[in-house]
C-alpha cells in the first residue's frame, strides 16, 4: 500500500477514502458496517463523515452517520484509522443545514458546539482531520481559524481542512494562518471528476505551491460516470440519487441533477465507457483512478450503498492509468464537455 501524506501533516492515508454520506438513508446500519469492514480489510485507513450526514439532509437523521461510524470504530484499533468529519457551514444555495435550528455558522460558538457533538457521537476523544463543510461568507476567516486553532491546541483535533472552497477563500485562509500563527487548512475537499475538472485551474496551482492536499469527492460525478444513466431507459427512470432529484419538488435538487446529468455529460460518459472497455477496466475503476492520479491529491473519497459496489472502486487503489488512456480521456473532455475553438 502506497500511503500518502495530507498536506504538511503527519497523516498518512490510503489513496482511497471511504465516504459515509449514504449511511442512514441509502443503506442501513448492517450494510454500512459491512461496507466499512470491507474497505478496512482492503487497506483503507481513511474514513470521512460529517455532523449533518446522511444526505439528503434531514433533521430527524442528522448525526446518525457519525454515530454509526463511531460504533463501527469500536471494533477496530483507534490509531489504525484516520478519521475526518466536518462542521456545517451557514445555509447554502442548496439547503439549510437541519441542525442547530438551521442557524449554523463557522463561528466560535458553532465550531465548539459542533466538535463536542461529533466527538460524543463518534465515541472518540480526538478527530484526525476536522473540516469546514463549506465556507462562511459572513463570519471573518480570522474568527473561524482562531476557533479551529483552539481545538488543535486542546488536542481535540489534529489538523484542519476546508471544503467546497475557492482559490480566493483558500489563499486568504492560508495567509491569515501564516500571519496570525494559527493552524492552517491542510486539505481541501472539492468536487473533482472526469466531468468536473474545474479544480485544474487556479486551485490546483495553489495546492501544489502551498502543499495543500485535495481530497476529491464524487469521482463518479454523482454516479453518472458509472454509466447507469446511459442505459436504454430515460435518465429519470434509472436507479440513483440524481434520478430521485429529477423527480423532486425541490427546485434546487432538480437543478443539481441537471447540472451533472445533461446531454453533454451523458455524451462524454458514453465516450468514457468506451475508453474503459478498450482498457479492460470497469468504468468506475477508470473514473476513480483518474481522480487520484494527480500530485496534489492525497486520497479520493468513494461512496457505496451496497458492499459489492466497492469492488470496482477499490480496484483503483493501486492502479496507475497509462498515458494513452489519459490522453483519450483528455480528448473527450476537449471535444464534448468543453468544445474547443
Amino acid at each position: 500500500m502506497q500511503y500518502r501524506y495530507i498536506g504538511r501533516t503527519g497523516l498518512r492515508v490510503s489513496p482511497i477514502c471511504m465516504g459515509t454520506m449514504t449511511f442512514g438513508t441509502q443503506c442501513d446500519k448492517k450494510e454500512a458496517f459491512m461496507i466499512m469492514d470491507k474497505a478496512y480489510d482492503h487497506g483503507v485507513n481513511f474514513y470521512d463523515t460529517a455532523e449533518l450526514y446522511p444526505v439528503p439532509p434531514e433533521a430527524k437523521l442528522a448525526g446518525i452517520t457519525e454515530q454509526w461510524v463511531g460504533e463501527w470504530m469500536q471494533t477496530k484499533p483507534r490509531e489504525s484509522i484516520i478519521l475526518a468529519t466536518k462542521v456545517a457551514g451557514a445555509a447554502s444555495g442548496w439547503f439549510v443545514p437541519p441542525i442547530r435550528h438551521g442557524l449554523t455558522a463557522i463561528d466560535r460558538f458553532h465550531i465548539e458546539r459542533a466538535v463536542e457533538g461529533s466527538l460524543k457521537r463518534l465515541g472518540t476523544d480526538y478527530i484526525d482531520l476536522y473540516q469546514m463543510h463549506w465556507p462562511d461568507t459572513i463570519v471573518p476567516i480570522e474568527e473561524s481559524l482562531e476557533a479551529f486553532d483552539r481545538l488543535v491546541k486542546a488536542g481535540k483535533v489534529r489538523y484542519i481542512g476546508t471544503s467546497n472552497d475557492t482559490a480566493y477563500g483558500t489563499s486568504k485562509a492560508l495567509m491569515t494562518s501564516q500571519y496570525k500563527n494559527l493552524a492552517r487548512f491542510e486539505s481541501i475537499q472539492n468536487n473533482f471528476s472526469l466531468l468536473n475538472r474545474r479544480f485544474l485551474d487556479e486551485l490546483s496551482t495553489l495546492c501544489e505551491k502551498e502543499q495543500v492536499s485535495l481530497l476529491p469527492y464524487s469521482p463518479l460525478a454523482g454516479g453518472v460516470l458509472s454509466g447507469k444513466y446511459n442505459q436504454v431507459m430515460k435518465p429519470e427512470e434509472a436507479k440513483g440519487r440524481f434520478s430521485d432529484y429529477l423527480k423532486s419538488p425541490n427546485q434546487r435538487q432538480r437543478a443539481m441533477a441537471q447540472r451533472f446529468m445533461n446531454d453533454r455529460t451523458l455524451a462524454s460518459t458514453q465516450q468514457y465507457l468506451k475508453i474503459a472497455t478498450e482498457a479492460g477496466l470497469h468504468p468506475v475503476t477508470l473514473a476513480t483512478a483518474w481522480s487520484k492520479q494527480f500530485d496534489f491529491v492525497a486520497s479520493t473519497i468513494i461512496g457505496a450503498t451496497h458492499t459489492e459496489q466497492l469492488d470496482a472502486s477499490l480496484a483503483a487503489m493501486n492502479l496507475t492509468l497509462g498515458d494513452d488512456v489519459l490522453r483519450a480521456c483528455d480528448s473527450v473532455h476537449e471535444k464534448i464537455l468543453y468544445p474547443m475553438g
